[in-house]
């Protein structure tokens, strides 16, 4: 294998924790059962939330005890790494393009508990149209209609909350964009993790300058993705939009049908038992309902694949030893414990990983193929973002885009 091919293993860019979130919803809505929380509604009148976000960052924290960084030190790490990222800019630009409309220095250092509540933040406004499906929302509960209970809400916040610390002992470097928010935010900002960077700097004994700037090369890479090209954040928003709106219809036949309606999802699953290549999140899916998730896997493939195809083209123009972080980089992913790898298994994770690795090797195979300039009409609009069948299959989006370059002559 490609020694670049699986860089995003180990966390860079995790700009899409909120999306494996949002795919897992559907088979956390099977959830679990709890008639407790009858009694709980008809004595306090209280509806039940989805999640305890409180218990999230429980969670999480506890997870993640020490290594916090000082006002100071925050405020000198975070100087330093503008500066990094400053330097990244003229030649990113000079590669892909592409072009920024306004100055970014949007750029933060954080310790661990930094990030996860920046995340809980995030994660709460994307979660918050989910809310309003409670299925105790309009009739008094029966059995069948407490999914949202307090049993269904501990497990829930705990599933977020494992995830959510799990990452931050992980995540070096993350681009936050708002999204499904309620103001139209166009610019993200830049996170790095520096307790992560330093223990792999040191585990792995990398120049820490060199190591940083490799990190702020990918990272930056994503600004362009999304500040340069407004209709990206658009589009994956119409995504999220639509899987919500079909999330509601289940929710919906959960409370209407009861026994039926949880016998829904056994249904979905048994059919889509024998699928190859497919993941337990996706098989309690209707068929809108993957191929919406077939959108976000392919979109954040590219916009994984991409970024370290970029930091690859100009890291090794820039970064004297930029190979021999890489090849330290790979050696480290493949030292995952067994436990570890269970996890990655039952959180989704893999398949996250699968498709980043994917979209790097489309967009290097396009570029082999036709060159930069022809692999860059991905960010031309949604209509030219490859699908995940393309992504799979090079050539396929390759002809397309000649058959759209004919038929506009």
């Amino acid at each position: 294998m490609d020694n670049h091919r699986s860089r995003s293993r180990e966390s860079l860019g995790k700009l899409d924790v909120r999306y494996l979130a949002a795919g897992a919803l559907a088979g956390a809505a099977v959830g679990v059962w709890a008639n407790r929380k009858t009694r709980h509604f008809k004595q306090t009148g209280e509806m039940p939330k989805l999640i305890n976000w409180a218990q999230v960052r429980t969670i999480a924290t506890g997870m993640n005890r020490g290594d916090g960084l000082g006002a100071a030190e925050r405020a000198r790490l975070a100087a330093e790494y503008r500066g990094l990222v400053e330097r990244c800019l003229g030649p990113i630009a000079e590669y892909t393009g592409s072009r920024l409309s306004r100055p970014f220095d949007a750029v933060l250092a954080f310790d661990r508990a930094e990030w996860v509540d920046a995340n809980i933040a995030g994660f709460e406004q994307l979660f918050g149209p989910l809310e309003g499906l409670n299925p105790l929302s309009d009739q008094q509960p029966r059995v069948a209609n407490v999914l949202w209970g307090n049993v269904n809400q501990t497990v829930l916040s705990g599933e977020v909350g494992l995830l959510l610390g799990y990452l931050a002992r992980r995540v070096l470097g993350q681009y936050d964009l708002a999204l499904l928010g309620k103001e139209p935010l166009t610019e993200g900002k830049l996170y790095f993790v520096e307790p992560n960077i330093r223990q792999v700097q040191r585990t792995l004994r990398l120049p820490l300058d060199d190591f940083r700037m490799w990190l702020a090369l990918h990272e930056t890479t994503h600004v362009f993705e999304f500040e340069a090209h407004p209709w990206l954040r658009d589009h994956l928003n119409g995504i999220l939009e639509q899987y919500f709106e079909f999330l509601s219809q289940d929710v919906t036949q959960l409370k209407e049908g009861g026994l039926t309606g949880l016998r829904m999802f056994w249904e979905r699953a048994r059919e889509r038992g024998n699928l190859r290549g497919g993941n337990w999140i996706e098989l309690v899916m209707t068929n809108e309902q993957r191929e919406l998730f077939s959108q976000m896997q392919a979109t954040m493939a590219i916009v994984e694949g991409y970024s370290n195809h970029v930091m690859n083209a100009i890291g090794r123009q820039i970064l004297p030893g930029f190979e021999q972080i890489t090849r330290q980089f790979e050696k480290r992913q493949r030292e995952k414990s067994i436990a570890e790898q269970i996890f990655i298994r039952l959180t989704g994770l893999d398949l996250k990983l699968e498709q980043y690795r994917m979209g790097e090797a489309f967009i290097d195979q396009v570029v082999a193929q036709r060159g930069h300039a022809f692999a860059h009409q991905v960010w031309d609009g949604p209509e030219k973002m490859p699908s995940l069948d393309e992504v799979k299959n090079p050539e396929r989006w390759v002809a397309r885009m000649d058959a759209l370059t004919v038929a506009a002559v």
